[in-house]
């Protein structure tokens, strides 16, 4: 799997864990909605600075995005 997916899984998995919608966490994150979509569909290059807001909207360390199951 590529890292794109690795990520774009794990941001899935951890947004359903917490329940809340792409539209949630992108407020959350004080990103777009569509970015966070494009994440998840593995269509989007992610910055380091966005993986933090991410990580920090989830409650997650940023490391475990890039683990693979």
């Amino acid at each position: 799997m590529d890292l794109l997916t690795v990520f774009g899984n794990n941001v899935r998995k951890f947004r359903s864990k917490k329940k809340i919608s792409q539209e949630k966490l992108a407020e959350l994150s004080e990103l777009h909605r569509t970015y966070i979509s494009d994440i998840e569909r593995f269509q989007r290059n992610i910055s380091i600075s966005n993986i933090q807001k991410i990580a920090n909207a989830l409650g997650v360390e940023p490391y475990k995005f890039f683990l693979e199951e």
